[in-house]
């Protein structure tokens, strides 16, 4: 298995994401501390994951909560090899969005990241640790209404390259993982439950023609928590489906249509 005898935490833990991601790691042998603000959800989470996981309530924006969950995963298994920073904020309206709303968003998605690789770092140095920040295709490209996730995602990818630069010394990877449509809660809520529809609508914008699933992001990020990629840091990988291979003309040939 990829991470057998690792200890990994992963935020965010409660989503549908988030699950898949904690169950993977544990699937590869990772004794795994879930996290989220999502009481019931995260008991849930790690509870169909078994002995291997055990759930952490906590505010990542808080930094008592941040400096428990590093005290509660090292009491429990007194160590940390992988940090898999995924909580998130879609908090989000464009143009009209307000201070607070800036504000709130990058605290979550980004100065969490940075202060809870802080808190980590001592504890994963020499241990050959990895980091992986979760960003998005969104971090790229420019999407209509949308301005506080996209920057926030755009802003970890930096993160990630900074980060990969001070904490390389420790013998600490940092890497961030960009996904493009990936079913998750927000896909769920917004189709109504409907994948088939789901697919059909990221079909135009995505090589593989239809969206991800987490299980296939997931097994991207334990790849990069592994050895395996021991040469692997400060690198965003694409798991997108070819979304961001792809330009304006899509997957269509835009050639022909001058020739009609």
């Amino acid at each position: 298995m990829l991470l057998e005898g690792k200890v990994a935490i992963v935020t965010g833990a409660a989503t549908l994401f988030g699950r898949e991601v904690a169950r993977t790691l544990a699937g590869e042998g990772a004794s795994v501390v879930l996290v989220d603000i999502d009481d019931a959800g995260g008991r849930e989470a790690a509870a169909s994951i078994g002995d291997r996981a055990v759930f952490v309530c906590a505010d990542v924006t808080n930094d008592s909560d941040v400096e428990r969950i590093i005290s509660v995963t090292l009491e429990r298994w007194s160590g940390i090899d992988v940090l898999v920073n995924l909580a998130c904020s879609y908090n989000d309206a464009g143009a009209e969005s307000t201070r607070e709303q800036w504000l709130s968003t990058l605290n979550v998605n980004v100065v969490s990241m940075a202060m809870l690789g802080a808190a980590a770092r001592p504890h994963m140095a020499g241990r050959g640790g990895s980091i992986i920040n979760l960003s998005s295709i969104s971090s790229k490209v420019a999407q209509t209404g949308r301005w506080v996730y996209p920057v926030s995602k755009a802003a970890i990818v930096q993160l990630t390259r900074n980060m990969a630069m001070d904490y390389a010394a420790d013998g600490i990877r940092v890497n961030s993982v960009s996904p493009g449509w990936t079913w998750s809660a927000i896909m769920d809520t917004l189709s109504k439950g409907d994948r088939a529809k789901t697919h059909a609508v990221a079909a135009p914008f995505h090589l593989t023609r239809r969206a991800g699933d987490p299980q296939e992001v997931a097994q991207v990020i334990a790849f990069l928590a592994s050895d395996r990629t021991s040469v692997v840091t400060g690198a965003d990988w694409a798991a997108d489906g070819g979304y961001s291979a792809m330009g304006p003309e899509q997957a269509a040939s835009a050639i022909p249509l001058l020739e009609a």
